[in-house]
């Protein structure tokens, strides 16, 4: 069986993260996203794999390649227009036989659930999650194993099961997406195709998805992947440690990293290679520091993801946040990441002020970001990748490239 990765979007809402890359490819645990996907669908028993790719593709092909470092095969085929999911699935057609399994790559899904797919044998699978509040999803009708009917967003759920965008279909589908017309948003929607199948009195069933998923669609919601995906992280050592540097629990260490004299570092963490931590820092827990990373004197970093080539200069505070390449954070530069008031952190995304769901949150900062010494930034702050701030500055909302 082979799986269809469906990584040909950008990820709007993840910007300013994505301006140099696509969504699937930003790091959760120090990995793309979509590498965990991979990793659990051949977890699973899968070998063969075809990713749909469009914006910054060669991102990705030079990442994955063929597969091989990862015991896989990986083929590749182009999106031009991201119209929808039925169109990025249809672009599969002459790739694959039978039965197949679509996954988003910005998806975090179990290898159970994979293998549970896997042993379906209808024209078409569904997965489905249970949800607190479904009229803010796809919800599915349905009468025993069957699905009747495919709702969204409804004012009025029939059933509290929301599509998790995870599928099994039979190489059927490709006859019902040729017959596909646009939604009301202008886009080729699988769930229409679907729709289709079940009018035709074809075998469309439902899996519910009993382990975690993360959709990750806000930037915000890396973090959640990412405590997540630490959890996972065992004891390990490639660097050096001097004798005075104390790590509990469970921490990652990777090639040519030092840990110095008096950093005080608490798992699950992961470091990557060629990194300099410390000396006298405090790492915390449920964060991944990239590759040539250099965490100065004094600073403290928490539940954070922190990208490769990116320094944080001495006596600093970096919480809740995620800091993209090569940024660099002048001495002194302090994240607030809490709300003394107990309401949600409100934050940017595509230039609307939205909720956050979330109390703690610090700062969203693109590629190559530059903060003068003794800067402030506010709660839910976005900093456009390039920006930078002068020193002494007070950040409270939204800072664009200079």
């Amino acid at each position: 069986m082979k799986v269809v990765i469906l990584a040909a979007g950008e990820g709007t809402r993840m910007r300013p993260l994505t301006v140099s890359k696509p969504k699937v490819m930003l790091p959760v645990a120090n990995k793309p996203m979509m590498e965990h996907t991979i990793n659990a669908a051949t977890e699973a028993g899968i070998k063969d794999f075809l990713i749909v790719t469009g914006y910054h593709e060669d991102t990705i092909k030079d990442y994955f390649k063929g597969g091989k470092d990862l015991g896989i095969n990986i083929e590749y085929v182009h999106q031009e227009e991201q119209l929808g999911t039925a169109n990025a699935i249809g672009c599969a057609k002459d790739f694959v036989k039978g039965h197949f399994i679509v996954l988003n790559g910005d998806m975090l899904v179990s290898t159970e659930h994979i293998s549970h797919l896997m042993s379906r044998k209808e024209d078409a699978i569904i997965s489905v999650k249970k949800v607190e509040d479904p009229s803010h999803f796809g919800v599915i009708e349905n009468k025993g194993n069957k699905v009747t009917h495919i709702i969204e967003k409804p004012k009025d759920p029939p059933t509290d099961l929301a599509n998790a965008g995870i599928y099994l279909f039979h190489e059927a589908i490709f006859d019902y997406i040729e017959k596909t017309g646009k939604s009301s948003r202008g886009e080729y929607e699988i769930t229409d195709s679907l729709q289709m199948m079940i009018d035709d009195a074809l075998n469309v069933g439902y899996e519910i998805l009993e382990k975690e998923w993360i959709d990750i669609g806000r930037p915000w919601d890396m973090l959640d992947g990412n405590k997540i995906l630490l959890e996972n992280v065992r004891n390990s050592c490639e660097g050096t440690i001097e004798p005075n540097a104390t790590l509990h629990n469970n921490v990652k260490v990777g090639k040519n990293t030092i840990i110095r004299n008096g950093a005080y570092i608490i798992g699950p963490v992961v470091i990557g290679d060629n990194c300099d931590i410390g000396p006298n820092c405090f790492i915390r827990p449920s964060t991944a520091i990239g590759n040539d990373v250099r965490i100065g004197n004094a600073v403290e970093v928490k539940n954070s993801i922190i990208m490769d080539g990116t320094n944080i200069g001495h006596l600093s505070y970096v919480g809740d946040s995620v800091i993209g390449m090569n940024c660099n954070l002048g001495a002194g530069t302090k994240v607030a990441n809490l709300r003394h008031d107990n309401k949600n952190v409100r934050s940017v995304i595509k230039g609307k002020v939205v909720d956050t769901g979330r109390r703690k949150l610090g700062v969203i900062m693109g590629d190559d970001v530059h903060t003068g010494i003794n800067t402030s930034i506010n709660i839910g702050t976005v900093m456009e990748a390039g920006s930078s701030t002068m020193p002494g500055e007070v950040l409270m909302h939204k800072r664009k490239t200079n």
